[in-house]
């Protein structure tokens, strides 16, 4: 997967708090080129979004079918902008989901 980065350094986007999602996700056989292809596209138009404060995807070393994602929102208005978008709806619900055999997410308030 191709590297994305913004001119926000760490301290900037954790500054005032914001909702955290992690999610993992994990390919069917033989699709997790797909699926990382799908999210080279995805990834920059996420990072874009107004209220994301940061938005990180890896590949997994040991298991390249595996996938982590690190969401950073500025509130849940934010996070459900994100799913409303067109990126959303097109690479993610559209081509992404179908592939995957496992999808676990969970969110976070920062302390």
């Amino acid at each position: 997967m191709k590297h994305y980065a913004t001119q926000k350094s760490l301290s900037d986007a954790v500054d005032g708090g914001g909702l955290l999602v992690v999610a993992q996700w994990e390919a069917k056989p033989d699709e997790a080129d797909k699926v990382a292809g799908i999210l080279d596209r995805f990834l920059p138009e996420a990072q874009r979004e107004d209220g994301v404060k940061l938005f990180l995807i890896s590949r997994g070393r040991d298991n390249p079918a595996q996938f982590l994602f690190y969401e950073l929102f500025r509130d849940e208005a934010a996070f459900k902008a994100h799913q409303e978008s067109a990126h959303f709806k097109t690479w993610i619900a559209g081509q992404a989901l179908p592939l995957l055999a496992k999808r676990e997410r969970a969110q976070y308030g920062l302390l």
